[in-house]
């Protein structure tokens, strides 16, 4: 019930503690299922000082405009672009919806059709059902990537795009993003690349040496790209990416609002009300981690998930689903739901409802976290801890 009287802000603290003392904190390195991460404390510190600031009403907000701005081109920039146009939203669902809704609007088919691989994020349902796109699902080779001969085959003139991940959910695979390229420019479609996970992983990734192919503006096919600044951008939620290559992807899914202090405003984001401190936020690390500062970040989760896959092919009844292509790590079990039942018992935050068990190494997962719940899994499996 809505309470008559108000109570003390330390009675109020102390009541949301109680009841969030169930939560998972990352803090605590029980989280490995989660692509998202703690947020780096300078970013805390740019939320807490500009908290108030509305990207969604320019017009109050003009300095705060700017700096958006500045971080979509810089978010551009390690896109293989020199300029880009986009807006920091809430996430990489919005970032995908926008971009099918561009690609639809710019297309003339009667009955709009999107191709993307069956490793999809669900938030392409979301758009289909939202938007009234038919989605086309393509499917996978045997290593997990999207059949582009697949893609080929269900091309119509229906057809208003294509989609290609860099880091797919499940198990962090990047598809043929050369090659699903080439073939948009064959047939004259857009590309849009979904690298809400991957982007920014995979440019840090490949200048540590790491092979991954290239998936963003540097291939001519690709018209639009998600990045997602609240997962390895060490960001606080919300704060995802939508970067377009061309100003007319921009155009056609702007809105006027004509009631802003700014006067006739044309907002393209979903959202209305935007909060303007993560975007400064996604500006301020950038700024303050740099190109060298991210790659460091990179090259510690990159290592350890190649050390924590070396250690599950050690042990007997445990099975890769295949090597790491980033820093996610996936696996199987005999009586997978059992096992994963037991180790949430643990206090573990995992999950395994794709038939398999997904572990992200996040910054704030260390190799302490992890050989506690390799200790942990051998104790559930049976495995002579010392033996193995």
């Amino acid at each position: 019930m809505f309470p008559r009287n108000g109570a003390e802000e330390e009675e109020v603290l102390e009541e949301l503690r109680r009841k969030t003392a169930d939560d998972l904190t990352f803090d605590s390195g029980r989280i490995l299922g989660s692509m998202c991460t703690h947020p780096h404390p300078l970013s805390v510190k740019i939320i807490e000082e500009f908290i108030d600031r509305n990207l969604g009403d320019p017009g109050l907000h003009v300095g705060s405009q700017r700096v958006e701005r500045e971080a979509v081109d810089m978010l551009a920039n390690l896109l293989g672009l020199e300029r880009g146009y986009g807006h920091i939203v809430s996430g990489g669902t919005e970032a995908n919806i926008l971009a099918v809704r561009a690609f639809r609007n710019l297309s003339d088919a009667e009955k709009p059709e999107l191709i993307l691989p069956k490793s999809a994020h669900f938030s392409f349902i979301k758009a289909g059902e939202m938007l009234g796109v038919k989605l086309v699902w393509a499917e996978l080779k045997e290593d997990y990537t999207v059949n582009v001969k697949d893609v080929e085959d269900k091309i119509t003139d229906n057809t208003i795009g294509i989609v290609g991940i860099a880091g797919t959910t499940g198990l962090g695979v990047v598809d043929d993003i050369p090659a699903l390229s080439d073939l948009a420019l064959d047939y004259d479609l857009p590309l849009h690349i979904d690298a809400a996970f991957g982007g920014f992983v995979i440019p840090f990734a490949k200048a540590l040496g790491y092979e991954i192919p290239d998936f963003d503006f540097r291939l001519k096919g690709v018209k639009s790209v998600t990045i997602d600044p609240h997962k390895m951008g060490m960001v606080p939620i919300p704060a995802g990416g939508i970067i377009f290559r061309e100003r007319k992807y921009m155009d056609v899914i702007s809105v006027l609002a004509p009631y802003l202090a700014g006067g006739r405003i044309w907002q393209a984001t979903i959202t209305g009300t935007r909060p303007g401190a993560n975007a400064l936020a996604v500006w301020a690390m950038i700024k303050h981690l740099g190109f060298e500062g991210y790659k460091e970040i990179v090259r510690k989760a990159m290592e350890l998930s190649r050390w924590f896959a070396g250690e599950l092919k050690k042990m007997p009844g445990v099975r890769l689903i295949r090597e790491p292509v980033l820093n996610i790590v996936s696996f199987s079990t005999e009586n997978l739901e059992t096992v994963e039942g037991e180790l949430k018992k643990r206090g573990w935050g995992i999950s395994a409802h794709r038939g398999y068990i997904r572990i992200v190494i996040m910054p704030h997962v260390k190799r302490e976290h992890l050989k506690g719940f390799l200790g942990d899994l051998k104790e559930i499996l049976g495995v002579d801890v010392n033996g193995c």
